[in-house]
């Protein structure tokens, strides 16, 4: 009768743990995901209700009701196709540049330098320093730096590489290398990451078996730093993609370096919403499709 007393006649409380822990997961992922719904989803929602918005009847500037006005998105293509082109351009030929620049910096930092700490963290400093100061200064002082009168311009005028009548400012060159110098911090840390992760006994295993130089590097360093480089390519590429600092003719362009982001800001400023919203979707859904394709090709779907 003892045993009897303790014979398993109640609750299964093994089956009910588990539920308790799922609902303390479910609370304490709620703030998340509130704070997702008020400032990702509701915007986008309001963005994409907008950009079918159509003119009110009074036609006052800025009065818009909602309508199913798609004609909005063929006027953005229309009139901005050629801008959207820029923009990936621009952005592409920054991101490659940025890791062209951010991976052998990385390397240097994380697997060079992994046997000096010291050294190791102040040069992690360095990368990161950019970061104190705004965002505007430093696209600023790049201007500065590239004035017509500047040391840069009238170094290479005395040279000839320049005319005398030739600028920087306000061309794609210095839109393309603003974009590249502000992200490059962007590219670099998840390329350290990987790096400083990287075990180095791989490598020496790789020369054991007479593996040179560059076939360690491809087949044993890039494709285990790859989650790194992808993760650095698409932190850089998409900023780079909505950027309108840079390219702003109060900046480093000019009229003929407009970039999508620019469009966005004029057209929004100047009360045209639904056309500045259909923009914004565009430039969404042109940018959310290369990185699929580029995440998918690198054999990195976990990062979606």
């Amino acid at each position: 009768m003892a045993f009897g007393a303790f014979a398993n006649t109640g609750p299964d409380l093994s089956a009910a743990a588990p539920r308790r822990r799922s609902y303390i997961a479910l609370i304490l992922l709620l703030p998340g995901v509130l704070y997702l719904v008020a400032t990702f989803v509701a915007p986008l929602v309001s963005l994409v209700l907008t950009s079918f918005k159509e003119p009110g009847g009074n036609f006052e500037v800025g009065e818009y009701v909602f309508a199913f006005r798609w004609e909005n998105y063929t006027e953005a293509l229309g009139r901005f196709g050629e801008i959207f082109l820029r923009t990936f351009g621009f952005s592409a030929i920054a991101t490659v540049l940025a890791l062209l620049i951010s991976y052998p910096l990385a390397y240097f930092i994380g697997v060079t330098l992994r046997r000096y700490p010291l050294w190791q963290s102040l040069t992690l400093i360095l990368v990161i320093a950019p970061f104190f100061i705004s965002f505007l200064l430093r696209t600023l002082a790049l201007k500065a730096i590239f004035a017509d009168e500047g040391p840069v311009v009238t170094a290479l005028q005395s040279v000839g590489i320049l005319g005398p009548e030739d600028y920087l400012n306000g061309t794609a060159f210095t839109v393309i290398l603003g974009l590249t110098y502000n992200y490059i911090p962007f590219m670099t840390l998840p390329i350290y990451a990987s790096l400083e992760r990287l075990d180095l006994r791989y490598v020496e295993a790789g020369g054991d078996l007479y593996a040179g130089p560059a076939q360690r590097f491809w087949r044993i360093i890039l494709p285990l730093s790859l989650p790194g480089v992808v993760s650095g390519t698409l932190l850089t590429f998409i900023p780079a993609s909505g950027d309108y600092v840079n390219a702003s003719k109060d900046f480093l362009g000019s009229t003929s370096t407009t970039m999508a982001g620019n469009v966005i800001n004029d057209m929004f400023f100047q009360s045209f919403y639904p056309v500045s919203a259909a923009v914004s979707i565009l430039l969404m859904i042109a940018i959310l499709i290369p990185v699929i394709a580029y995440v998918a090709k690198s054999g990195s779907e976990e990062l979606l």
